[in-house]
C-alpha cells in the first residue's frame, strides 16, 4: 500500500506573520528575536546564546555603573528615547525641512506656472491657501500632487516674486528665510 503524505505544519511568526524560518529575512528582525527565543529555540540556536551573553553584559554593566550608597537608577536610563520612524526595508524617515519652495514653470512658450511646495509644513492648509492665492492675484489655483507625491499649490502666471510679500503677510508662521526660488534648478533664498 502507499503511504499517504501529511501536511507540512509551518510556523508563523506572531510578529511579522513570515514563517519563522525566514524571520531573518524581514524589516523587523530584532523585534521577532524574543518570539523566536520563547517559540522557536530550535531553529536560531545562536539567538539564546547571544541573549544570554547580552543579558550578563547589561547585568555587568548596571553594576559597575550604579553604586551601593547611592541607591538611584544607571546614569542615562532617566531620559526617555525617541522613536524612531521606520519605513518597510528597515530604512529610517528623515524629518522634512521646513521650507517652501516656489518654482515657476514655462509652459506653451509665454504661459507660465508658479509652484508653492512646502506651505504645509507650517500648519497652513492647502486648500484654504491656494483661494486666497487665486483671490489675490486674480488666477486659478489649485492643490495637485507633485512627482514625489506630496501635494502642492500650483497657481496660473507668473507671481514668484509677489508671492514673498503675500505669504510672509498673510501666514506670519513662516519665515522670510523659509522661503527659496528655484531658478536654472539651483536653490536660492528669496531674502
Amino acid at each position: 500500500m502507499t503511504e499517504i503524505l501529511q501536511p507540512v505544519q509551518v510556523l508563523y511568526c506572531g510578529i511579522c506573520s513570515l514563517p519563522a524560518e525566514y524571520c531573518e529575512f524581514g524589516a523587523d528582525f530584532e523585534k521577532c528575536k524574543p518570539w523566536l527565543i520563547r517559540n522557536a529555540p530550535q531553529l536560531y540556536p545562536d539567538l539564546i546564546q547571544e541573549s544570554n551573553s547580552k543579558v550578563a553584559d547589561g547585568i555587568s554593566d548596571q553594576l559597575q555603573s550604579s553604586s551601593i550608597t547611592d541607591g538611584t537608577e544607571p546614569s542615562g536610563s532617566s531620559a526617555p528615547k525617541e522613536p524612531v520612524k521606520r519605513l518597510p526595508g528597515g530604512k529610517t524617515k528623515k524629518k522634512e525641512k521646513q521650507e517652501v519652495i516656489i518654482e515657476k514653470v514655462t509652459r506653451n512658450k509665454r504661459k507660465s506656472i508658479t509652484t508653492l511646495k512646502g506651505l504645509d509644513l507650517f500648519g497652513v492648509k492647502l486648500s484654504d491657501a491656494s483661494k486666497k492665492l487665486g483671490k489675490k492675484f486674480a488666477t486659478g489655483a489649485s492643490v495637485v500632487k507633485g512627482p514625489t507625491e506630496k501635494d502642492q499649490i500650483d497657481v496660473q502666471g507668473d507671481i514668484a516674486y509677489d508671492i514673498v510679500e503675500f505669504i510672509t503677510d498673510t501666514w506670519p508662521d513662516v519665515p522670510e528665510t523659509a522661503i527659496y526660488f528655484i531658478e536654472d534648478g539651483k536653490k536660492v533664498p528669496a531674502v
